[in-house]
């Protein structure tokens, strides 16, 4: 939706388009590769902002900013603690330099103080919250009001992202030792073509500290990704604490490898400040071994440890209470209840389940169905929206809740045949999005999309968006950022920016450069982000060279 800007804005744009009508540039077409260099050089028409605006308009000048930037905030939503906070994050990012400078007073600087308007108080981050954002710089002059930034948006969580973008304008300039703006006069209008923009973490199969998780997420704010999807529990370990059920966690690999409450808490507080929902993840009926080291009745017997015991109404009992445990510490309205690669066999062989299945007339494949749909009334009963990975909808989609989201991963194919059955569908196909697939380059991630197939615009609408998955069986802290980044970037522009505008299909020649210097960008902000052209992702450079040519 569109911005509705207020009279204060009105002017200040129009002044702005008098001002320096002359001097703007529209750029929607990328040209062909040319490697940036240190300075956003004014002759380089290439933009470096990522995911690149969905519309936006630029000129040739240079602006200086003052290391004392200044925040006003204004609208009803101008005084969120989240505002004051980002504003204190970027400033440390953009001034990184100048705090070991000595500064001098006596220089005049271009722009000293950045505007943030918000018009709504409603600080509540739910899926489809709006993001949109308008940003305005330019230089203050005899015709103009003094030059600042000016972000306005409906919500704190477009002026976030807005802060991000004004972020990534910013250079600092070695040879005067001052950040700088190049291309100004900026007006950038924002807003993301998806509404979920999901990164997956799996901390199952390693553990990652809480510090590491927080590092992601803070480095998914940069690529204006909104959704941490948290798997947090699978058969190999059950690192979260439950108070319902509190022996759970002893199917934690050591007793240092847990999360606690407090710690899930932390994790979900640090997201929503950087207007990221976590969305959590307990995979049912499979992929539950390790809930049996805390209760061995969960296992259907020692020789069956998965799937978790259909025939027993106490299985139910607690999920039942893991469900209103998560909700007290999960406020987002989906949650991933999994249902994927359930193997089940050994049901068959398990006397009493066997005996249970013929008394209610199933086969191991009713079975199955009836686990999901029970756990699905079970999340629904909570105020849970239910998510679950796509073998659900593949085998009984004529039987799954009219409320479930359906998770691609397996193929292409699935969000087409979903959403013509009405369903809504999160993309994260394997064959190009799942990041522990190491050989997959980052063209293949930059040219995915989400809505293939589709060509009804009201059934593109019930495609939410998209996710990488970043399974961690060969990832623990020592590699993860670089396992993640800067792929995961290609995928963000995707989910954010208009094809139009990016130049979908030629991305070798037209994006290569930009997703060059954002890898360079994350790298300078402390995130271990790989090579960007590998032929196997993660790996160190091959020799020597400047970061914006590997």
């Amino acid at each position: 939706m569109s911005i509705p800007l207020n009279p204060r804005t009105l002017a200040f744009q129009l002044l702005f388009f008098i001002s320096y009508s002359v001097l703007l540039v529209t750029s929607r077409t990328l040209p062909s590769i040319s490697i940036p260099d240190d300075s956003h050089s004014n002759s380089n028409s290439q933009v470096f902002i990522w995911p690149l605006p969905s519309n936006f308009t630029f000129g040739n000048q240079t602006l200086s900013i003052n290391p004392d930037l200044s925040l006003a905030v204004s609208g009803n939503g101008g005084n969120s603690g989240f505002l004051a906070d980002a504003f204190d994050r970027y400033r440390r990012i953009i001034f990184k330099h100048e705090s070991k400078l000595r500064r001098n007073v006596n220089v005049a600087y271009d722009i000293e103080k950045i505007s943030v308007v918000v018009h709504s108080d409603d600080q509540e981050l739910k899926l489809g919250v709006d993001e949109s954002y308008s940003l305005l710089l330019g230089k203050g002059n005899g015709y103009s009001i003094v030059g600042e930034v000016t972000i306005e948006a409906n919500t704190v969580y477009g002026a976030l992202r807005g802060m991000e973008t004004f972020s990534q304008l910013c250079d600092f300039n070695y040879e005067t030792k001052t950040v700088q703006v190049y291309k100004a006069p900026w007006y950038i209008s924002d807003k993301p073509k998806f509404v979920y923009r999901g990164l997956m973490l799996d901390t199952s199969r390693h553990y990652l500290p809480i510090d590491v998780i927080k590092h992601v997420i803070e480095s998914m704010s940069y690529a204006k990704l909104n959704v941490f999807h948290w798997h947090i529990i699978d058969e190999e370990s059950f690192p979260l604490e439950v108070p319902t059920y509190p022996n759970l966690w002893k199917g934690a690999y050591t007793k240092w490898e847990r999360y606690t409450v407090e710690d899930a808490n932390e994790i979900v507080s640090y997201a929503r400040a950087r207007g990221i929902n976590v969305m959590a993840e307990i995979d049912v009926p499979g992929h539950a071994e390790s809930w049996g080291a805390g209760y061995p009745d969960l296992w259907p017997s020692p020789s069956c440890r998965e799937p978790l015991d259909v025939s027993k109404n106490s299985t139910f009992d607690v999920i039942s209470g893991i469900l209103t445990d998560m909700r007290k510490i999960f406020p987002f309205g989906l949650f991933h209840l999994g249902g994927d690669e359930v193997n089940t066999d050994c049901w068959n062989y398990t006397p009493h389940v066997k005996q249970w299945l013929h008394d209610h007339n199933m086969t191991t494949k009713d079975a199955y169905q009836y686990f999901v749909l029970r756990a699905q009334e079970l999340a629904i009963s909570k105020g849970y929206t239910p998510v679950n990975w796509e073998e659900t909808f593949n085998t009984f989609s004529d039987k799954l809740n009219p409320r479930t989201v359906v998770h691609n991963w397996l193929g292409p194919g699935v969000c087409p045949k979903a959403v013509a059955k009405g369903f809504k569908c999160i993309y994260s196909n394997q064959g190009v999005w799942y990041l522990d697939h190491l050989d997959i380059p980052w063209y293949e991630y930059y040219n995915a999309d989400p809505v293939e197939g589709i060509t009804d615009a009201s059934k593109q609408e019930l495609v939410l968006g998209g996710e990488v998955c970043m399974w961690s069986e060969t990832v623990d802290a020592s590699n993860v950022q670089q396992t993640i980044w800067p792929r995961a970037a290609a995928a963000a522009e995707r989910l954010w920016s208009n094809p139009e505008s990016t130049s979908v299909g030629n991305s070798t020649s037209t994006v290569l450069s930009r997703y060059q210097y954002f890898r360079c960008l994350l790298t300078r902000r402390g995130v271990q982000a790989a090579p960007a052209t590998n032929f196997y992702a993660r790996r160190a450079p091959a020799g020597p060279g400047s970061c914006y040519e590997q």
